[in-house]
């Protein structure tokens, strides 16, 4: 199997030690789905919509996206703009991580469908909910 196929859980985080530490509160929460963690919202589009050096990976869209907004390239709401604008990917639960508290009105404005606002370092017992909440067994 690929490393790209089957991904339950996308992790869109250019920090690599607060995407190991997202990864870490995973796991130490008992959660043992298949995460993939990309760097920025251009890298995760492409995987997304299976292009570039993702264009062989399997169909599988993942259940839950957890998503930081500042990024190189292509920003948070950038992509999860371009996410609710195909009807294949409209329905990702996806969750934002921030480094800051953050007005919660401004994405219900945008109507962009976010589902959770995770302060890092982000909370385990948050992470499974949003877990069960995306259909996937804590």
């Amino acid at each position: 199997m690929d490393k790209w196929d089957k991904v339950d859980i996308l992790l869109v985080e250019d920090n690599i030690s607060d995407a190991e530490l997202t990864v870490r509160a995973f796991r130490g929460a008992g959660v043992t789905q298949k995460i993939l963690r990309l760097s920025d919202g251009a890298e995760a589009l492409d995987f997304i919509f299976r292009k570039g050096r993702f264009a062989d990976r399997d169909q599988v869209l993942p259940k839950l996206i957890l998503l930081d907004l500042k990024m190189p390239r292509v920003g948070g709401i950038e992509f999860l703009q371009r996410l609710r604008q195909d009807a294949a990917t409209m329905n990702i639960v996806v969750a934002i991580l921030s480094s800051f508290a953050m007005d919660k009105r401004f994405f219900d404005d945008e109507n962009l469908n976010v589902h959770d606002y995770l302060q890092k370092p982000v909370n385990p017992e948050r992470l499974v909910e949003l877990v069960k909440y995306a259909g996937l067994s804590g």
